[in-house]
């Protein structure tokens, strides 16, 4: 086994406990749904997060060509994946009993959450400059113009509480995350 097979055992342990949580939190709210309120932004959000930790794990595979391991490397994509669980775990509860209100969860947490969203963010840009650095992986070119919006953004998300806002965000986030990733990440991966 080598160096990246043994500490990605790690990485892929605490990214899938965030999309269990996830998906778990999906399936209890479709058995629960005549019993829960339901609001859809919240439910993109967790969609969004999905999208975030699966991509993030694909991408991990460059780390896959370095030979030589600093554990600082180590500790920073250890971070990595504990703010993705975080906000997986932070957009849905661990309990979803009868009557439960997603709207009024997600405006409670909405502050821990986007500051963990842009913690994460924060983290993915020393993660991507030391994959460029390494060798590992080309800087996309429009790589800035995309993370420090996905900062900002996330930074008043966790300020402001304008539902229009988070209802334009949340469609936004999506819409552009793909956008971006049609034209750089996947289609690097696949070649």
């Amino acid at each position: 086994m080598g160096v990246f097979e043994y500490l990605g055992v790690i990485l892929s342990v605490i990214m899938g406990l965030g999309v269990t949580h996830i998906l778990a939190g999906l399936s209890k709210t479709i058995h629960c749904r005549n019993t829960v309120k339901t609001y859809w932004v919240q439910a993109l959000w967790s969609v969004n997060v999905l999208v975030y930790i699966v991509t993030i794990w694909w991408g991990m595979f460059w780390w896959s060509g370095l030979q030589d391991w600093s554990y600082f490397q180590f500790l920073l994509l250890i971070l990595y994946a504990i703010l993705l669980f975080f906000s997986a775990s932070l957009i849905f509860p661990w309990e979803i009993s009868d009557g439960f209100d997603f709207e009024r969860h997600f405006n409670e947490t909405r502050p821990w959450f986007f500051a963990v969203l842009a913690l994460a963010w924060s983290v993915d840009v020393p993660e991507t400059m030391f994959k460029s650095g390494e060798g590992l992986r080309g800087l996309p070119d429009a790589y800035l113009a995309f993370a420090v919006p996905h900062i900002a953004l996330a930074v008043i998300a966790a300020i402001w509480s304008n539902k229009t806002f988070h209802k334009f965000y949340a469609v936004f986030w999506l819409m552009f995350t793909l956008g971006y990733l049609s034209l750089t990440t996947l289609a690097e991966i696949a070649a």
